[in-house]
């Protein structure tokens, strides 16, 4: 796919943080942005700032009217959208099933769309954010630890399933960004993220380097390749130093 041309690009839940930051990134670049955001007024303001596209509503049905709205193409997708409900087993089957469904299957259903035209025409970008708890874990929330680990295996497997018939992916693995997901973490964030949190737009330059490159697994905090590496090679000392952060949290 040639980056120095003008591409149609869609961002979902780009109404604010990481997912605004990634269309004004695009945009700045000479793309066409469709921004989404399940907010109409922010994805509006976002949009009119950008000069891009307003497409409002579920992150997981946006396919269809991007593509009315772009002229019938989509270069690039940015599975953007996520929640992080908060609590372990105890949480409610709603909130399982809302933090499965929007961190996962918003995913597969963009590119259940969105492949059909990209293997026939032999090129497509599909950018998942993951975030690094789908590398590691995230303390305080089993929904979206499990679902951010979900979200992972399935941008890997269209990677491996797609990458020789011109459809790159990339997942993009942030720690802690200054967004209101971080800020409604609590103490949580405050102690395990709040430290060595970065701005979006940090995130959206990561992000633009990492398609540059063609870099499936995009590091915004260069740090969680450590960590990935510690929990794969020693996991009960991982689990270990884990706990005992979750201790601290509890004290």
């Amino acid at each position: 796919m040639d980056s120095e041309q003008a591409q149609n690009v869609v961002v979902t839940g780009a109404g604010g943080g990481i997912g605004a930051a990634l269309a004004r990134a695009f945009a700045a670049r000479g793309d066409r942005v469709v921004v989404n955001d399940l907010d109409p007024e922010r994805a509006r303001r976002v949009a009119e700032e950008i000069g891009g596209l307003t497409v409002a509503g579920d992150a997981s049905d946006v396919v269809p009217a991007a593509l009315e709205a772009l002229g019938g193409t989509v270069d690039v997708f940015c599975a953007n959208a996520g929640i992080a409900p908060t609590g372990g087993p105890e949480a409610g089957e709603e909130a399982w099933e809302a933090a499965w469904d929007v961190n996962v299957m918003s995913h597969v259903r963009a590119a259940r769309a969105l492949l059909p035209d990209w293997l026939e025409r032999g090129e497509g970008r599909f950018v998942a954010t993951v975030s690094a708890a789908g590398l590691l874990s995230a303390l305080g929330s089993a929904p979206y630890s499990v679902s951010k680990h979900a979200a992972l295996a399935f941008a890997e497997w269209l990677s491996l399933t797609y990458r020789h018939r011109g459809v790159a992916v990339h997942a993009v693995c942030p720690q802690g960004v200054r967004t209101d997901m971080l800020r409604a973490t609590g103490r949580t964030g405050e102690l395990v993220l709040v430290p060595t949190a970065i701005e979006p737009e940090d995130v959206a330059d990561a992000v633009l380097a990492g398609i540059a490159e063609d870099r499936f697994l995009i590091l915004p905090h260069p740090e969680v390749a450590g960590y990935a590496v510690a929990r794969a090679t020693d996991p009960d000392r991982w689990l270990g130093s884990m706990n005992r952060m979750q201790r601290k949290l509890e004290e």
